[in-house]
């Protein structure tokens, strides 16, 4: 695989590895990468490769720790604009996080990146303090519930890049493919799926309905595999 982007030649052979990496992960995953595989896809010996980062996991959590540093920066970035009622930095932090999504995807579906999860989570809590101080009613959900399965929605797209893609009918990492969903993540956003007298109606009826236990914790309650006979 040959190395390609934006000023790559410009990069410190450091930052050369960690791009090939990202790449490298994504397309393979961490088992499937080498560090062979890096090295070559940065154009250094796989010595250099051990040198900066000591081993694959090592590689991969300074992956996850770069794409940390992005969204945050990313984040910060967005509300700028939003606090001057501009949307630029939309665009541009879809185009800077583009090249990261396959890595991305794979490493959510592997279990791993729980740092890059967390901080996209706390992230979230941050906006939804914000939505909050605005909303009529108050939540019935602890913000940090609301945020983490709204990230998770969110980063499911990628994850589920090739069945999404095939139901729009296009590459959804394709120009024609980014710009569709964004379109449809604009209209879905835009249009509730249900009204607040809806919702008010279906979180009485939850309220009303009692705790059950779910079939894992009822497996595992106390005696339930004891056996009392009578001598």
């Amino acid at each position: 695989m040959t190395a390609t982007g934006p000023n790559y030649d410009d990069l410190t052979a450091r930052a050369r590895i960690r791009e090939a990496a990202l790449r490298q992960f994504g397309e393979h995953g961490l088992e499937r990468a080498t560090i062979r595989g890096i090295a070559a896809d940065a154009g250094v010996s796989p010595g250099l490769v051990r040198h900066h980062y000591g081993s694959k996991q090592g590689l991969r959590e300074a992956c996850d720790d770069h794409l940390v540093k992005m969204v945050r920066r990313l984040n910060d970035l967005a509300k700028d604009d939003v606090s001057r009622g501009q949307m630029d930095s939309v665009a541009a932090s879809r185009a800077a996080l583009k090249p990261y999504q396959r890595y991305m995807a794979r490493a959510l579906s592997e279990g791993a990146a729980a740092a890059l999860f967390d901080e996209m989570v706390r992230l979230s809590e941050e906006w939804l303090a914000e939505l909050d101080a605005r909303r009529p009613d108050p939540p019935k959900v602890d913000r940090k519930v609301r945020a983490t399965l709204g990230t998770a929605m969110a980063l499911a797209i990628p994850v589920l890049y090739e069945h999404v893609s095939r139901g729009m009918g296009v590459d959804m990492f394709s120009p024609e493919g980014d710009r569709l969903l964004s379109l449809a993540m604009v209209d879905i956003y835009s249009h509730p799926l249900i009204s607040p007298e809806e919702a008010a109606v279906y979180n009485d009826a939850l309220d009303r309905t009692p705790l059950r236990a779910t079939p894992a914790e009822r497996e595992g309650a106390p005696g339930r595999d004891e056996e009392h006979h009578d001598d």
